[in-house]
């Protein structure tokens, strides 16, 4: 038995004027995953514990099989382990983006344009990070990630900042998110530095006469420690194998005893290689790993730009390239897929939210016939309901859940 996750960050959302009052779920063409509801189990889970935030690193936690209220350390370590950074157990690490802000001369009147910079290439991002490493006093270090996704460092440290996640402000005056609590003056001058550099670097300066959005200053968000995780072998006597484009989730996997695959032509932005994703975990699946865990970030992107129209090209795109291509190879082999968001990333609110996830577990050994199709509601109307969302892992391994 193969086991596959397939994992649409976001893509769970509430009705929309624009589409008629329709989610971008229920007004996407999505064959494939309709027929998994048809032919599987559907019902919602309960993914961000709560009182926790709902951020992608709690809520993919949880859907790979690891409780958040155990497991849990913070974001930023885990992306600094798919960084190959070697953290110690006083590290403090914080999540580093490269953002846009809006151009007033007080770093305070700022608004926040945009938490991504325009999806900054890696390659416009290293420079720019290269620039700034000689603002770092001699206990932190900057390593340079993905696109607008960086990490911070500081040796020795203690945890207690009180730290924004700029998607969450898109649009928003600065004033009220700036760094607080343990450090925070520190990393607020780090900000302002960072800006009084970024602003002119000849990569922004290019980037504005392309049309693009400058990365105008550093951001600090996601503080933790180094994590302590058991494997999915140990816990769920299974071999795993992970493919994403985003350092946490990768970081994840690490910190689980998975694989993880290199798809170069990934982005973890609105415009990825989906394609290129499920060749990559078919490959896990024929060389060593019993089960695939396949993150695809654009369908949050889409929703943290507000994009309803790009948010359903994407559920398209993950149906048709994703799951399509994935069941067609797998043919007649035995295989149990999970389909299901982490969390809720609303297009109106353009940020994320701890409501229940639709999922659906599907068995090609054990082919359910209920005519629907995958959304919110329709998940919502079998009273199935998990609250636990770590438990769907169980489920999806020991396929004993029934509606």
């Amino acid at each position: 038995m193969k086991y596959i996750v397939i994992l649409a960050d976001g893509m769970a959302d509430e009705p929309l004027e624009e589409l008629g009052g329709k989610t971008p779920m229920e007004a996407a063409e999505k064959p494939n995953m309709d027929r998994l509801a048809t032919e599987g189990i559907m019902g919602m889970a309960q993914t961000v514990p709560t009182g926790m935030p709902p951020g992608s690193d709690t809520a993919n936690m949880a859907v790979m099989g690891f409780d958040p209220r155990k497991y849990y350390s913070g974001r930023s370590p885990l992306e600094a382990v798919a960084m190959g950074i070697d953290l110690k157990a006083d590290d403090v690490t914080y999540r580093s983006n490269l953002v846009c802000l809006t151009e007033e001369e007080r770093y305070e009147d700022k608004t926040m344009v945009d938490f991504s910079a325009g999806e900054i290439t890696t390659e416009e991002a290293a420079e720019l990070i290269r620039a700034v490493q000689g603002l770092l006093p001699g206990d932190m270090q900057l390593y340079c990630g993905i696109s607008y996704r960086h990490c911070l460092v500081r040796s020795k440290g203690q945890t207690g900042a009180i730290l924004m996640p700029p998607h969450d402000i898109t649009g928003k005056p600065i004033a009220s998110y700036l760094p607080q609590g343990c450090y925070g003056q520190e990393l607020l001058a780090l900000q302002r530095a960072s800006h009084a550099i970024l602003k002119d670097h000849p990569v922004n300066l290019d980037r504005v006469a392309r049309g693009l959005r400058p990365a105008n200053s550093l951001w600090f968000w996601g503080e933790g420690t180094k994590p302590r995780f058991d494997t999915l072998q140990a816990l769920y006597g299974i071999a795993g194998g992970v493919v994403c484009a985003v350092d946490l989730v990768k970081g994840l996997g690490l910190c689980a005893g998975m694989r993880a695959a290199e798809v170069p032509t990934a982005t973890g932005g609105m415009v990825t290689d989906y394609a290129g994703k499920a060749d990559a975990a078919l490959k896990l699946l024929e060389e060593a790993c019993d089960l695939v865990y396949i993150h695809i970030e654009a369908p949050d992107e889409c929703s943290h730009h507000g994009s309803a129209e790009a948010k359903i090209d994407a559920i398209e795109a993950i149906d048709a390239l994703v799951l399509g291509r994935i069941r067609n190879a797998l043919g007649d082999q035995a295989y149990r897929i999970l389909l299901t968001p982490d969390h809720p990333t609303p297009v109106a609110r353009m940020t994320h939210t701890g409501a229940p996830v639709p999922f659906v577990l599907y068995d090609s050994e054990k082919r359910r016939n209920h005519p629907r199709r995958y959304t919110e509601a329709e998940a919502e109307k079998t009273g199935l309901f998990l609250p636990q969302g770590h438990s769907l892992m169980e489920a999806l391994v020991s396929g004993t859940l029934e509606e």
